[in-house]
């Protein structure tokens, strides 16, 4: 009887563990869908900026401006890191960390300062676990970062770069393509990559133009390059949670799945047990009669 009652009492337990892990699977499901709908909306409005920058070349104008300038010499970067604040996502958190100390060790390999910022309790954790404290962490960016919070950090890391301060800056994060792939990428993000450059028959005087321009192009690009490297910025955190959630659901459903299996199992066994006991009982009845007779 006592193995039988083992076999149950495991079995209850896997229960609770399925309907845990259901659960889970779950919410990751709905913030997935949310996440994934303003990581699509933010990537519209990406494509959208980059090809007006492009337009802006085709038209003519020069373009210019220090957050497109390469410097004639890089001495100081910045890798920033984007992890998550919970596990129980599979390889999420581990395969941006790989790719992230491997970066870091060739920048401090090749520059004379390289900081290191990360966000996310789990990469914080696994950089100081192995005696790599970071320079800034951040914890608040959650499965909903805002446009607002990520907007303060960009605003941080333009100054350092317009002050010399900063000469390259570094994503590790999961780029998020389509609901079967996500990756784990490096990015430079500063400076920023200039337009395409264009054939001399492509391109058009600025008075040829799609565009009339007020007050100025050089004005509006003053506002617009800046603009697009916080959109890009927001756009690595924007993947970075819907890849998150991806990665959650994807384990919490495996997780459920093997939970039903086990439990399955664990009846069968259970089920034996208990018949092979039921037919002791009945033995022990039989010969006692038998005996007595």
């Amino acid at each position: 009887m006592a193995k039988a009652r083992a076999l149950d009492r495991r079995r209850k337990s896997i229960r609770g563990i399925r309907k845990i892990t259901r659960t889970m699977e779950l919410i990751a499901t709905a913030h997935f869908r949310r996440a994934m709908n303003r990581a699509t909306a933010a990537a519209a409005y990406t494509r959208r900026i980059t090809k007006l920058v492009d337009d802006l070349a085709r038209g003519g104008l020069e373009i210019a401006h220090p957050l497109l300038d390469e410097r004639p010499e890089t001495r100081r970067a910045t890798l920033l890191v984007l992890t998550g604040n919970r596990g129980m996502c599979a390889g999420y958190n581990v395969n941006v960390f790989r790719l992230g100390q491997a970066r870091l060790a060739s920048l401090r390999k090749d520059l004379a300062e390289v900081s290191l910022d990360v966000s996310g309790k789990r990469g914080i954790s696994a950089f100081r676990f192995r005696k790599i404290p970071p320079d800034e962490t951040y914890t608040h960016f959650d499965d909903r970062p805002r446009f607002d919070e990520v907007e303060l950090l960009a605003n941080r890391y333009l100054d350092e770069f317009r002050e010399g301060r900063l000469d390259r800056l570094d994503v590790a994060y999961t780029k998020f393509e389509n609901f079967s792939r996500q990756e784990a990428v490096v990015e430079t993000l500063l400076p920023l990559a200039r337009p395409d450059e264009v054939s001399a028959n492509h391109r058009t005087s600025a008075a040829e133009s799609l565009y009339e321009f007020l007050p100025s192009a050089e004005r509006i690009l003053e506002e617009l390059i800046p603009m697009s490297f916080k959109v890009r910025l927001f756009q690595c955190f924007l993947d970075a949670a819907v890849s998150e959630q991806i990665a959650r659901m994807v384990a919490m459903k495996a997780a459920t799945e093997n939970a039903d299996a086990m439990i399955e199992h664990l009846s069968m066994a259970y089920n034996r047990a208990r018949q092979g006991q039921i037919t002791g009982d009945l033995l022990e009845v039989i010969s006692g009669a038998e005996a007595l007779s």
